[in-house]
This record gives C-alpha cells, structure tokens and sequence, in this order.
C-alpha cells in the first residue's frame, strides 16, 4: 500500500504568460505547497507525452494518463480583472485512474476544465475530501473564451466534501449562490483576493484580512490558499485558525511570478510562528 498525505486531482496545464509556456494547474501549486507543509504528496492528471515536469513537481508522486494535448491557459490580467482563453484539454479523470494500492489522508479535487469525474469524490473512503470547484464552473466557447457556468451536481459534491475553497470569480460575486452553497455543506470558503477570506461553518460566517503586499502575479493563489487551509484544517479541525495561516501562506505567493510563488518551508515557518505554532 502506498500512503499518502495529500492527493490532488486535475490537470497539469500549459500557462501561456509573456509568449511562454509555463507548467501550472492547481495540480501543481497545491502538491508543491503540501510538500512544503511536510506532506507526502501525490497527483493524478491526464497530458500530452512532450510535457516536461522535470524539476516541477520533485518529490511528488504522480500517476499520468496520455493525452493528445495538454491542458492550455491563457491568462490575460487586466484593470476589470482576469481573462481567459482555453486552447486544448487534455483527458477525463475517472474513478479507474486512482491507482488501487493508493491511499491518502487528503484527496483534493481541484479541477480547471471540467476534467475531475464527480464519481471521483466517492472512492477515497474516511479520507478528507476538500474541493476547489473552479473548473466545474468555467465553459468555453469554440474559440477558447471562458466564462463561468452553472455547477452541475454541486448539491452531491458540495454534501460530500469536508471543505470547499472558491473565489468571488468562481461565483461571479453572487451572494445568494454563495448563502446557497454554504449551506449544502460543512465548510465553505470564498476567497476575496486582495480582501482575503470568508469562512462560513456551521450558520456562522467570519471574515479574514489578507496581508497587504506588492502583488506581482495572481496565478494560482487560490490553490496555494486551499492547500494550506486544508492541510491545517486537516490536522488541528479549528477553520478559523485555518484562514489565518492560509491567507499568510497566500499572501507571499503573489509576490513571486508563477510556480515560484508556492511556498518554501521558511514561508511555512514563519506563518506557524505567526500563529504561535
């Protein structure tokens, strides 16, 4: 049997950023930070052969399913904020893709194309399941512009997951869907970029501030924060204090362009003496 602590599902992606591609996806950030956090980490995820993940993910356990294509992103920043092109997924991840002599403490769901099968929520036991529905709520037209979308079953995720991480963008700012959603399951946290987070658990919703810092790139926070929340939230059970140490994990990544923005054991650190951890 094969143990792990932390097992994220979804697609490695091809982020085009300048007129470079640079490996990304929440695979990647989320399996990086648990491993800073001390975790056995492992992926499942779908790519085309020619993608190299040499030097990205060391460390990380990974089972990987052929594709025609990679997983492709173009992110476009603006002042109204983020805008995205999608111009080639990769494969379907389904419940026969998890290795049978796997086992993890944390299963993370963490789609960005509509690739994670729901089925997959169901075939990890007791472990903790934590979701990052991002993916389940974008569509894309032919020529690759994404939008959100309606979440389809998100009433049998949502009750089956330990703890939701989503962004105001995921929603679109929509409150009652928000009320909606925090009701359907345990835990739900929106987080609010440069405004950090709000938890809701249990009828009861508290707010968090995010550190003020120099942003210099956005991508894959909202990863890095879910990874962290869980991960705490997984080892101590107290969500508040949660918030607190995923918001300071976060906030350093932006400072950090790409990949380098996911945190190192010093960040870690830091955050847990900050804590007084």
């Amino acid at each position: 049997m094969f143990e792990l602590d932390y097992l994220v599902i979804g697609h490695v992606t091809r982020d085009l950023v300048d007129g470079a591609f640079v490996v990304g996806g929440t695979v990647s950030y989320a399996a990086r930070t648990a491993r800073a956090l001390g975790c056995r980490a492992g992926i499942i995820t779908s790519a085309s052969p020619d993608l190299d993940l040499g030097g990205v993910l060391d460390g990380v356990a990974i089972a990987r399913f052929p594709a025609a294509a990679t997983t492709t992103f173009e992110n476009i920043y603006t002042s109204d904020g983020r805008r995205q092109m999608l111009h080639s997924v990769a494969e379907t991840l389904m419940p026969a893709m998890v290795p049978p002599h796997w086992r993890a403490t944390i299963a993370h769901l963490g789609p960005v194309a509509q690739e994670c099968d729901p089925a997959l929520a169901n075939v990890f036991g007791d472990a903790f399941v934590g979701l990052t529905p991002q993916g389940w709520m974008r569509r894309w037209d032919q020529a690759g512009h994404v939008n959100p979308c309606r979440w389809e079953r998100a009433g049998e995720l949502l009750a089956r997951a330990d703890a939701v991480v989503l962004s105001e963008e995921d929603v679109a700012g929509d409150k009652a869907l928000v009320a909606q959603y925090a009701a359907q399951t345990r835990l739900l946290v929106v987080t609010q970029a440069v405004a950090g987070c709000t938890v809701y658990v249990a009828g009861q919703a508290r707010h968090f501030p995010a550190s003020a810092v120099r942003e210099v790139d956005p991508t894959g926070v909202g990863d890095i924060f879910a990874a962290a929340f869980f991960v705490w939230l997984q080892r101590g059970g107290d969500p508040w204090t949660a918030a607190r140490f995923a918001n300071c994990v976060a906030a350093r990544s932006v400072t950090q362009a790409g990949l380098s923005g996911t945190p190192g054991p010093q960040e870690v650190s830091r955050c847990e003496r900050a804590l007084g951890g």
